[in-house]
């Protein structure tokens, strides 16, 4: 399906309402703005396969770009609204988009990015703009609401969020086929989200984000209606639950994390039971967590363990959780191995990196390097994160590999102590690592954003590694805890632990000693 189809069908059915502004975006109005995108980007020389980028916030315009990329061909690249201009320019150039567009909301950062990339041939901007850029309005506006005469599906190109060295674009090796033309996420939202026209689908995350904009994007191909939230705030998405009567939703561990903190009353102050499915992804959810969010919105939480990539996804339902209790899932698209150190794959129980075969195939953007260390000599592909199987074909994470401590020659991985610290009265956040120690290479450390920065002591440093003493084996626990304000955590709710390891381990190339 496509929005054409809905605009033809409901047309004053809203495809978008935002959640702030409570702007409203109707299906005609998304089909006829993006068809102007489109042929505004054709007129502009720009062909099918060719590249375009922008920087946004959550905002109105976000998905009209997106849509007007999409059905004229071309790969389209979302960039953080959050990056430095070096950062963003870096994507910019290395995409070799043609075409880049930002807000007024963005003017300082916009203003710095007009020297860093030359090769851009048309720059606009939303909401006003400056020297150097295009109202966006007064261009597309002049353009015809008609579909082009030789439309067809265009693709994201999206970058890994680059925790470690520069960001990597993930090109997807198919482009160009016939509008309306359906795929695995499409069949995913069908048959095990059970997505529909009448769902009402709340996103409370970064739409530049891979699993927020492809979601939004296949749940508008069903003709639903997606509540975008500006940004996320814990109570503010309960009141949105209850306002729309929302019944699909997807989130990452740290929200419901930041909603089971808030005070009891408020959380049941607004009713809930219209959501039929929550989605959650991105991170490992602690079982604890898990289970009291089932306990307060009841079984319906889904979780599933894929990449921007595409190169496998494993999903699990609510009722084989609670059999299989942490979990990811089993592999819907592509095949799970675990594999040791010397490329032998491992039986169920073991630990190892993950692969998968029979996937998506991919390529990282002017990279062959990488993309060549992704994939095995079986053509098997890795995003790089350790794990298990049990014997039944659940996968298990256990963490990213660039992150175990090895601590007197004992792997250690810091979800499992992370996970724990969070169940914590006291603890808001928490980020494990390893740091330098001269006897034993590396030893654990936790960094903690507590509840309440008047907690930072001594004694709740104590009273955390006794609290880890009593659950965990002593190796694993922290050695020290020391305490943040806030963590460097993405919207996303991934945690940038190379800003926290850096503190710790300076220019050290190594980071075991």
């Amino acid at each position: 399906m496509h929005i054409h189809e809905f605009a033809k069908k409901t047309p004053e059915k809203p495809a978008i309402i935002m959640a702030g502004s409570g702007e409203t975006i109707t299906y005609k109005q998304l089909d006829e703005r993006s068809n102007q995108g489109a042929q505004y980007f054709r007129d502009k020389g720009l062909k099918v396969g060719d590249h375009i980028a922008f920087l946004l916030e959550n905002s109105p315009r976000f998905y009209e770009i997106c849509w007007a990329a999409q059905r004229a061909g071309l790969y389209y690249t979302a960039i953080s609204s959050r990056l430095t201009a070096d950062e963003a320019a870096y994507i910019i150039n290395d995409c070799g988009a043609r075409v880049f567009i930002t807000s007024n909301y963005k003017s300082e950062l916009a203003g710095q990015l007009l020297e860093r990339m030359p090769n851009v041939e048309e720059r606009l901007m939303i909401d006003g703009a400056l020297p150097g850029y295009q109202s966006f309005e007064e261009v597309i506006g002049a353009y015809p609401k008609a579909p082009l005469p030789d439309e067809c599906e265009g693709s994201d190109m999206l970058y890994s969020s680059g925790t470690t060295g520069r960001p990597k674009g993930i090109k997807p090796t198919e482009i160009g086929d016939p509008v309306g033309t359906p795929d695995n996420l499409y069949s995913m939202l069908k048959n095990q989200y059970h997505v529909t026209e009448n769902t009402i689908y709340l996103s409370p995350a970064p739409l530049y984000h891979a699993a927020p904009l492809r979601y939004n994007m296949r749940t508008q191909r069903f003709g639903a209606t997606c509540i975008i939230m500006e940004h996320f705030d814990a109570e503010e998405y309960l009141r949105l639950v209850e306002k729309y009567k929302i019944t699909h939703s997807q989130l990452v561990p740290t929200m419901f994390v930041r909603m089971l903190k808030l005070p009891e009353e408020v959380r049941n102050k607004y009713d809930v039971s219209s959501l039929q499915v929550a989605i959650h992804a991105a991170a490992p959810c602690p079982e604890k967590v898990k289970h009291q969010m089932m306990e307060w919105w009841g079984p319906i939480l889904h979780e599933y363990y894929a990449g921007t990539e595409g190169n496998g996804y494993c999903a699990v339902t609510p009722q084989e959780w609670l059999t299989h209790p942490g979990t990811v899932g089993r592999a819907l698209t592509g095949i799970a191995h675990i594999v040791d150190e010397e490329g032998n794959e491992l039986p169920a129980g073991e630990t190892g990196a993950i692969y998968f075969s029979d996937g998506r195939k991919f390529t990282y953007h002017n990279d062959p390097e990488r993309t060549a260390e992704s994939f095995n000599d079986k053509g098997w592909s890795t995003l790089g994160d350790v794990g298990y199987l049990d014997e039944d074909g659940f996968l298990y994470l256990t963490d990213r590999q660039t992150y175990m401590i090895i601590s007197g020659g004992v792997n250690i991985y810091p979800q499992e102590i992370e996970d724990l610290l969070l169940t914590h009265p006291k603890v808001y956040d928490a980020a494990v690592i390893g740091v330098p120690n001269e006897e034993f290479g590396e030893e654990v450390k936790a960094v903690i954003q507590p509840l309440d920065m008047k907690l930072a002591s001594d004694d709740l440093e104590a009273e955390l590694i006794d609290f880890c003493r009593s659950n965990i084996s002593h190796i694993k626990c922290p050695r020290s805890v020391d305490f943040e304000a806030e963590l460097p955590r993405h919207p996303t709710g991934k945690l940038y632990k190379r800003l926290l390891k850096d503190k710790y381990w300076g220019k050290n190339k190594s980071r075991i000693v």
